[in-house]
């Protein structure tokens, strides 16, 4: 038996209708849905927009995804209803975010905590339908209750890139207080939050954008100092302010662009650690410097959902923030696709029911 609020009638969401540019976006009207057993239906207040959000509207060689789509993979909202057998500690009326990755086994990767390491780890809006609707239902164990005084709005802006960053500083390159950590793109998602997570770890942080304006966001979110990624000299700045050592870690994100870069800013012994290519997805890799350097170069993808806790605990105490460009209503979508495609955006961008 279902408990919660009456789901009869309709609600909005979007439908990618085929692969293509922003204009394959629809709102359409679908049926409320019922939570199965040990699902709870969270009714969303908003969602944020991700790159891959972009990715899957155009399409990704060896991708499959069945058409209609419903995207979305960060968001947050009000549980509405409850399953049979969802357990006491979740209730009508909570507030939470909606976490982005989920497995379909309990296996040795999940019991370890590790479950964004597991064969079949997916995430919603690319490997099962998003969050881009009025309502999603969902197992009770990706859902995490937000602190009091946390906004429903600005936290939907954190899932995706928080976790990411945390995965990439703390499960990968596993950094140490006093370390000096590069990050690329301050003004990014994921490089804002990677500045927040790196400075809140006792890291010296410099970081990289490409105007002045991105570059001052980048030291009001904790950087030391932020260097100009456009400029060809970028990478003996960074050795001269590391006293020709060059960092122990390297967070990129944005590939192509600024690969020749964050390899040459690399100290001796030091981790680059990347989640993907925003430029592009081809770099190359000079080996002699390397193997001679003992440098690793380490891929990263997601990060363990326990994590969320620290992560919100951490916006609750002020030490995190999520950087909002602004919010628009669900019906803007194509909109928001186009300026985040158009490198307008400064942080992330939430879409609201």
């Amino acid at each position: 038996m279902v408990r919660g609020t009456d789901s009869s009638g309709t609600m909005r969401a979007v439908h990618v209708i085929e692969h293509g540019g922003p204009g394959v976006l629809r709102m359409v009207e679908l049926p409320v849905p019922e939570p199965a057993a040990g699902e709870v239906r969270v009714k969303v207040a908003a969602i944020s927009l991700n790159h891959l959000d972009i990715w899957v509207r155009r399409g990704m060689p060896g991708v499959e995804i069945p058409m209609p789509h419903i995207p979305g993979c960060d968001g947050t909202g009000t549980i509405d209803a409850l399953g049979e057998g969802v357990g006491p500690e979740v209730t009508v009326g909570m507030r939470v975010l909606i976490e982005p990755g989920f497995t379909t086994a309990d296996g040795p990767e999940v019991q370890a905590g590790m479950d964004h390491l597991a064969p079949d780890y997916g995430i919603r809006g690319e490997h099962a339908p998003g969050l881009a609707a009025e309502y999603v239902c969902l197992p009770e164990q990706y859902v995490t209750p937000l602190p009091e005084g946390l906004d429903l709005i600005d936290t939907a802006a954190v899932p995706l890139v928080f976790l990411t960053a945390w995965g990439m500083l703390h499960t990968r390159a596993k950094i140490q207080a006093g370390e000096t950590v590069l990050v690329l793109g301050a003004a990014s998602g994921v490089g804002s939050a990677g500045i927040q997570i790196a400075k809140a770890h006792g890291c010296r942080v410099i970081t990289t954008a490409g105007s002045p304006e991105k570059r001052a966001l980048g030291v009001e979110l904790g950087a030391h100092d932020a260097l100009d990624h456009r400029d060809d000299a970028w990478p003996k700045e960074l050795k001269a302010l590391t006293g020709g050592q060059g960092a122990d870690v390297v967070f990129e994100h944005i590939g192509p662009a600024t690969w020749d870069g964050a390899m040459r800013s690399l100290r001796r012994g030091g981790r680059l650690v990347t989640c993907g290519g925003t430029t592009g997805p081809k770099v190359s890799i000079t080996l002699p410097h390397l193997f001679m350097k003992n440098q690793s170069v380490l891929g990263s993808t997601m990060g363990p959902r326990s994590a969320f806790v620290d992560i919100l605990q951490g916006m609750a105490n002020g030490l995190f923030r999520p950087v909002v460009h602004s919010v628009l209503p669900i019906e803007r979508i194509a909109d928001a696709h186009q300026m985040l495609e158009g490198r307008e955006v400064v942080g992330k961008l939430v879409l609201t029911f």
